[in-house]
């Protein structure tokens, strides 16, 4: 696979997880404010997954998602994270260590694959910004 369709696919399933957490954390949410924000964060999500499908697609490859290991040890970590502390300062914290994993993340695809097509960069850079937008705007929820 080239670096064009695997930074595809990291937006993908970055983009994947964002919108399969969020529907999980928008059902325990509590704060009106808090879940408004997480229904834009969802709806972001979602644009970038169908963006990036889209663009696997019209290259000719096929969207890689997430795996079933990952999705239950996500799923048995958002419920354990959440037993006990389902509060909206919790959530944010869970929130932005996700932004944070998924920047880190974004930055090392953008130093490794250097010679991606420039709409692709594009993408993950508007991923890159959106991620750190999120970290930003959790802080007023912790």
């Amino acid at each position: 696979m080239n670096g064009n369709a695997e930074m595809l696919n990291f937006i993908y399933q970055n983009a994947e997880m964002g919108v399969e957490t969020l529907n999980k954390l928008k059902e325990l949410a509590e704060d009106e404010t808090f879940k408004q924000y997480l229904d834009v964060q969802y709806t972001e999500y979602k644009k970038f997954n169908e963006e990036a499908r889209t663009m696997l697609n019209k290259n000719g490859y096929d969207e890689k998602g997430i795996g079933a290991m990952q999705r239950i040890r996500t799923y048995l970590a958002l419920n354990m994270q959440t037993l006990v502390d389902k509060s909206t300062s919790h959530i944010a914290d869970m929130i932005m260590v996700g932004s944070a994993m998924g920047i880190i993340d974004a930055v090392k695809n953008i130093k490794l694959y250097d010679d991606v097509e420039a709409e692709i960069l594009q993408l993950m850079e508007r991923l890159l910004q959106f991620e750190e937008n999120n970290f930003q705007k959790m802080k007023q929820f912790l």
